[in-house]
């Protein structure tokens, strides 16, 4: 699987190592803000509390990611990868 990942990204061992840890920590703090964030506003767990925890780590993790590749040295690889899945998700195509 790692091997497989080191292939399709084109990255060494150490990189893959630093990216994942970029994917891991991202993906925390951008949980941990997105609870931070709906704590400021009257609302209970339920249904569109959920709703809108989805739409807003949704939001929060492009950006969330990003911060984190900076201190580990990713950021181009996770600015690449974003460009990347921005176009996947509009329909864009690469010239």
């Amino acid at each position: 699987m790692f091997n497989g990942l080191k292939n399709k990204w084109k990255v060494g061992g150490f990189q893959l190592l630093l990216i994942l840890c970029t994917f891991a920590l991202g993906g925390s703090l951008c949980g941990y803000a997105g609870r931070k964030v709906l704590s400021l506003f009257p609302l209970e767990k339920g249904v569109l509390w959920f709703v809108i925890y989805i739409i807003l780590i949704t939001l929060l993790w492009p950006l969330c990611v990003l911060l984190i590749s900076i201190p580990f040295g990713q950021f181009a690889f996770f600015k690449n990868y974003l460009q990347r899945i921005w176009k996947r998700m509009t329909g864009k195509k690469n010239p």
